[in-house]
């Protein structure tokens, strides 16, 4: 049989990843502040792009409304657990309409109600207080600046103060260290060290500092405080932290008494001087979702508007361009490459948005129980779950959790924070979330009052078990260490020399 090349016909089926499905992919990944950065660079480069106004929107919704009135969706309970969450489709304007096609993922709402969990457990609040969640404009650099003039410092030396007042963080403390600040300004360390002495000496007293032990140091230096026993005690706090106040007796060379006056002191002073000034504004956690309680005792799931960029294909710009460009050949290509990207991207926004409702929504309808009556009934929820309620694929749904914020009534969480281990039960029932588990052995901690109090981890298991929960030991200890939570011995220890 002799071996020659051939050519042969096959028919295969493959997956090609087009530029526009990895554009919707990359999309649905992005965080808010991530999108908006990539929907500006699109704005600059696409000259068939431009940013929707509320009017122009509002010309569309007029349009999608006379198409499809009601843009949410009421269930009830038994609907609920069935009804597909997908909203009609945004109606997209004619040219008689309007010479815009614009991307209305912002309007994109969906309501679910629950029968169960209305005016169960603690109140809910109503709404989302952005404020809560903002941290207020401060101008520590300001307040600094304006004490130059009372320094001496030398015309070659206020460029390296300028630079050092630049790095401080929002607590007024300088991180970096002095060799790495010396060889990004390509002075010596010396004269770093003498340009930081006398950055020291401003206020807030303890700026600059580049430890907490060095920072209460200056204080206590401003109130002729920092004797000998004070500094061993600045250079122990890991000591203090553990509250083991008989080696630090020994340490500071005092008595028993005298080091909790001095331990009170040192809480009377200020560990973060600049947080009263901080270093400049600071924005909020924006959500991307809403959840709110309803009358009925239901829970609303509606998209953060604010959050989702408005993106307009200017149709009568480009068919003055095109017309223009009948015999440019160039030029059609070029227009025609930017009409399909801007089409595209309108529509992959929409598809974002779309897809963020529709898997949060599951995930209120999957941990309902969270919202009516708190942590402790979080239930025990995989990425598979969700992606095979709402039939798509498990990447997806993980693409879209990452990053995105939830507002609820309990506070603003990660749309990852639902997604939780399982616990075994000891009924062989349904099991517990791992966060839940986690909240109880906090919550079992909280109640130690005194020595006797104290529950060790063989404890806790013992107490989980009575309340249906299978853990072992060492979950118990390994939950333990990522809330933080100290030994049973540590415990002990702390609560005896309690001051």
């Amino acid at each position: 049989m002799a071996l020659a090349p051939k050519i042969v016909a096959r028919q295969t089926q493959s997956l090609a990843m087009t530029p526009q499905l990895q554009q919707a992919i990359k999309l649905l990944q992005l965080s808010n502040i991530e999108l908006a950065t990539f929907v500006d660079e699109q704005l600059e480069k696409n000259p068939l792009l431009e940013r929707g106004t509320g009017e122009e929107n509002r010309r569309d919704e007029d349009v999608a409304e006379a198409a499809s009135p009601d843009a949410s969706m009421q269930m009830d309970a038994p609907a609920a657990a069935q009804a597909d969450l997908d909203v009609p489709a945004h109606s997209v304007s004619d040219d008689s309409a309007s010479d815009n096609i614009g991307a209305s993922a912002s309007d994109v709402g969906g309501t679910i109600d629950f029968s169960k969990g209305a005016g169960s457990g603690r109140p809910l609040s109503e709404g989302y207080d952005a404020a809560a969640n903002a941290v207020a404009e401060v101008t520590l650099q300001d307040y600094l600046r304006e004490q130059f003039a009372h320094l001496t410092l030398s015309k070659a030396d206020r460029p390296v103060a300028d630079y050092l007042l630049g790095v401080i963080d929002d607590s007024g403390y300088l991180r970096e260290e002095t060799e790495a600040l010396a060889l990004s300004l390509g002075v010596t360390p010396s004269r770093i060290a003498s340009v930081i002495t006398q950055l020291q000496t401003l206020e807030p007293t303890g700026v600059f500092a580049r430890t907490l032990s060095e920072c209460l140091a200056m204080q206590l230096a401003e109130t002729d405080d920092l004797d000998d026993a004070n500094q061993a005690l600045l250079a122990n706090l890991d000591l203090l932290a553990r509250h083991d106040l008989t080696k630090l007796t020994k340490l500071c060379g005092v008595e028993l008494d005298d080091l909790k006056d001095r331990v009170l002191h040192l809480r009377t002073l200020s560990p973060k001087p600049g947080q009263a000034f901080g270093g400049g504004a600071v924005s909020g956690l924006e959500p991307d979702v809403f959840v709110r309680e309803t009358p009925n005792g239901g829970w609303a799931v509606e998209l953060n508007s604010d959050t989702l960029p408005r993106v307009l294909v200017n149709k009568r710009y480009y068919r003055e361009i095109q017309a223009a460009s009948a015999d440019d050949e160039t030029a059609r290509e070029f227009l025609s490459e930017c009409h399909q990207s801007a089409s595209w991207l309108v529509k992959s926004l929409d598809q974002r948005a779309r897809t963020i409702l529709k898997v949060a929504s599951e995930i209120v309808r999957q941990q309902d129980a969270f919202f009516a009556y708190g942590v402790d009934h979080m239930r025990p929820l995989k990425l598979k779950d969700v992606s095979e309620a709402i039939q798509m694929h498990e990447s997806t749904v993980s693409r879209v959790t990452s990053g995105k914020f939830m507002a609820t009534p309990r506070g603003t969480v990660e749309l990852k924070f639902f997604f939780t281990a399982s616990i075994p039960s000891t009924s062989g029932g349904e099991g517990h979330s791992a966060e839940s588990v986690r909240h109880r052995i906090q919550t079992l901690v909280e109640e130690e009052t005194d020595v006797k109090s104290v529950k060790s981890d063989d404890r806790i298991v013992e107490l989980l078990r009575s309340h249906g929960v299978d853990i072992a030991r060492r979950t118990v200890a390994k939950y333990r260490d990522v809330l933080g939570i100290p030994s049973s011995v540590e415990r002990r220890r702390i609560i005896r020399n309690r001051i």
